[in-house]
């Protein structure tokens, strides 16, 4: 079970700051990473996510964390279907009725409200800059944090029109020592990503694999991604069948540039412990693998439990050296 530690307790021992960082479906290994800190006794103060990581930080900070839980682990591809709704208008996915599920079943709070300090990462669209969300509603904070370019459409928050803070910072340690964490401890989703769908792979099986279940998602939503991406599935003359579909394009694209800026971010900003779970297996769009996601976050913690407890023994009850 998950406890909550209010924001204006007093807890002994340093500050401990967890930055949870974007990587669609594969982020519910963050609960499986949360439930393995939960038992070893971890329990930071300070929460900070960019995209998926700011869902599941902000149910985290809710003290919504086990109802997520069951909740992930239950979903269907149909379920994800139900909740996506269609746009041609900034991206693919509108992201309301998302939202309003979160509002429905994790009740929507001002972030004054929430049992943890929390904040989320997003980028405003025209200047490209880094905005840090920490007042006002935490669900259309987390609705801006996670407009993935192309797939969620922004949102405007404030006069600003946001998208994805995985443009910018996809994992926040910068935010959560910002908030005053001694002690970070980061979430990269990404480290096995680059070359995913390639590796091993001949391109023709490409669509047979996670990604292959996106497109299916999108051409029962009437948006067929292949070939030319006209919405009617059909095939440009002359185009070249062993290419990958718009889809794979994009969502590797994505991948490439939320990691290659990862590894940027974490070098000059570095955590104290990089918690990395293997999740290639995992496509974008894949919510309904929150079983598979959920024990490889469990794994990526019981491996570095030596660095945890070396780094948080005076923090951590039972582990001091």
């Amino acid at each position: 079970m998950f406890e909550p530690t209010p924001q204006n307790s007093v807890k002994s021992g340093p500050v401990i700051g967890l930055a949870l960082g974007s990587g669609a479906a594969r982020g519910w290994a963050h609960l499986g990473v949360l439930r393995a800190l939960a038992r070893e006794g971890i329990e930071p103060q300070i929460i900070c996510g960019c995209s998926i990581g700011a869902f599941v930080g902000a149910a985290m900070a809710s003290g919504d964390l086990e109802k997520l839980t069951q909740w992930a682990e239950a979903l269907k591809w149909q379920d994800v279907v139900s909740l996506l709704d269609v746009s041609l208008r900034g991206g693919l996915i509108k992201g309301e009725k998302l939202i309003q599920f979160f509002e429905r079943n994790f009740v929507d709070r001002d972030f004054s409200q929430l049992d943890r300090r929390f904040a989320c990462v997003a980028t405003e669209l025209e200047t490209g800059r880094e905005i840090w969300l920490r007042e006002g509603s935490v669900a259309q904070a987390v609705r801006a944090s996670i407009a993935l370019p192309g797939l969620f459409t922004p949102i405007m928050r404030d006069g600003r029109l946001l998208v994805d803070g995985g443009l910018v910072n996809p994992v926040p340690v910068s935010l959560c020592r910002a908030m005053g964490a001694e002690i970070v401890i980061a979430v990269d989703l990404g480290s096995d990503m680059i070359g995913k769908a390639w590796r091993a792979t001949p391109v023709e099986e490409v669509e047979e694999t996670s990604e292959g279940w996106t497109e299916r998602l999108f051409a029962r939503l009437g948006l067929s991604m292949n070939g030319n991406g006209n919405g009617r599935g059909t095939q440009v003359v002359g185009a070249d069948a062993s290419l990958p579909s718009l889809m794979t394009v994009l969502t590797s694209s994505i991948n490439i540039m939320q990691v290659r800026i990862a590894r940027s971010r974490l070098a000059g900003e570095p955590a104290d412990v990089q918690v990395s779970p293997r999740l290639a297996h995992i496509g974008t769009m894949d919510f309904h693998r929150a079983r598979e996601a959920i024990v490889e976050g469990e794994a990526a913690v019981t491996s570095m439990l030596p660095a945890l407890r070396y780094t948080l023994g005076r923090a951590v009850p039972g582990t001091e050296a």
